[in-house]
C-alpha cells in the first residue's frame, strides 16, 4: 500500500492492494478508513467522478472490494476557495496552529448554502484564519461536524489537513464527548434514560428528518433529567451519533420537543405554552432552546485529551428563570 502524508497528498496518486481483513467493505467506507487522507463523502465523490479506479476500471462507491484487488486514483489538487472573507464577530474559546474552537452564537449557518451564501461560521472563520484553503473542500474548509443555524454552543474546526482528518476519525469512532443542555416541553417521568431509533429524512417532508422512516440510520441519544419545572424539563443530553437534527427529532419523537423549536416543536401559541411570562420569554428567545455546552476530544497534535465549556447563553438563562419564578410563585 502506498502511504501519502496527510497534508501533502493532494495531486498524488495512490495505489492499494486489498487485505482479507478488509475485504467485503463498501469501497468508499474502505477508502475513508484507509491512510490516504478521504472522507466518505469526499470518496464518494471522486469515485463517481472515475478519479479513483478499481481493478483499473470506473465503478461506484457501493462496489465490495475483495482480496488482492488493486484500488488506485489520484487525489486532485485542492480548489482555489471562491468564498469572501468576512469581518464578523467570532468568540473563541482556543486557538492553536492545528484547531480553533468557537462557541457558535445562535443564529448563524455553519457553511454557505442556497439561501445563506454569506454570514456564515465560514466566512468569518476565513477572515480570522489565512490558511484554511484546500481544507475538506471549497464550501466547508476546516469544518469536521456542525451545529444547527439556531443552536448555540461549542464547536471545534481544523486549521490543517492533519487536524482535519484526525478529528473526522474521532467523530466517526465517536471518540468525541459531546453535552448539549435543552428545555423540553413537559415533565420526563424518569431521572433519566435513552433514546434509541434510526433517523432518516422524513417520507414527505423534505426539510425534516423523521424516526419513522424505512432507510434510517442508527442514532443514540442518552438524557439526564437536570431541573423540573410545571410545564417544562431541563435536560442534560449526551448524544452518541451526530445525525442531522438528531436530538431535535429524538426529543420530539418521545413526546417532549425543545421548547421553541419551529421544526419539530408544538404548534399553535408557542406550543401551548400557558404562561404569560414564559410565553414572551419563549418569543424573545426565537429558536429552539439547545445549546452545546461541552466538547471533549484528543488533541489531534498533542494527543491530550482537552475540553472546552461554552456557558448557558443569556436567552435561554432567560427562559430558566422565567420558569424558576413561576416555580417559586406557585409554591407560596
Amino acid at each position: 500500500m502506498t502511504n501519502l502524508p496527510k497534508n501533502n497528498n493532494r495531486g498524488k496518486s495512490f495505489s492499494i492492494h486489498v487485505s482479507e481483513k478488509v475485504q467485503g467493505k463498501r469501497l468508499d467506507q474502505f477508502l475513508s478508513e484507509a491512510d490516504v487522507g478521504l472522507t466518505r463523502s469526499q470518496a464518494k465523490n471522486l469515485i463517481e467522478k472515475h478519479l479513483i479506479l478499481l481493478n483499473r476500471n470506473p465503478t461506484k462507491p457501493s462496489a465490495h472490494v475483495r482480496v488482492a484487488d488493486i484500488v488506485s486514483g489520484s487525489l486532485p489538487e485542492p480548489e482555489p476557495l471562491s468564498l469572501e472573507a468576512e469581518p464578523l464577530p467570532l468568540s473563541i474559546l482556543y486557538e492553536d496552529p492545528s484547531v480553533i474552537v468557537i462557541d457558535k452564537p445562535p443564529g448563524m449557518v455553519v457553511h454557505p448554502a442556497y439561501g445563506n451564501p454569506s454570514g456564515t461560521l465560514v466566512n468569518a472563520l476565513l477572515y480570522h484564519c489565512s490558511d484554511l484553503a484546500g481544507i475538506n473542500g471549497v464550501l466547508r474548509p476546516g469544518i469536521v461536524h456542525r451545529l444547527d443555524k439556531d443552536t448555540s454552543g461549542v464547536m471545534v474546526v481544523a486549521k490543517n489537513n492533519e487536524a482535519f482528518y484526525d478529528l473526522t476519525k474521532q467523530f466517526k469512532n465517536r471518540a468525541v464527548k459531546k453535552v448539549y443542555l435543552a428545555i423540553v416541553y413537559g415533565r420526563m417521568n424518569q431521572n433519566e434514560g435513552s433514546i434509541e431509533s434510526a433517523i432518516g429524512r422524513h417520507p414527505t417532508q423534505r426539510k425534516r428528518m423523521s424516526t419513522r422512516t424505512k432507510r434510517g440510520r442508527e442514532a443514540i441519544t442518552r438524557w439526564k433529567k437536570l431541573e423540573e419545572f410545571d410545564d417544562c424539563t431541563l435536560l442534560e443530553i449526551f448524544p452518541r451519533t451526530g445525525r442531522t437534527h438528531q436530538i431535535r427529532v429524538h426529543l420530539s419523537s418521545i413526546g417532549h420537543p425543545v421548547l421553541g423549536d419551529p421544526l419539530y416543536g408544538r404548534k399553535g401559541s408557542l406550543g401551548a405554552v400557558h404562561d404569560s411570562a414564559l410565553r414572551e420569554c419563549t418569543k424573545r428567545m426565537n429558536r429552539q432552546a439547545l445549546h452545546a455546552q461541552r466538547l471533549e476530544f484528543t488533541h489531534p497534535r498533542t494527543g491530550e485529551r482537552v475540553q472546552f465549556v461554552s456557558p448557558i447563553p443569556v436567552d435561554m438563562k432567560d427562559v430558566l428563570e422565567c420558569l424558576r419564578s413561576h416555580r417559586s410563585e406557585g409554591k407560596e
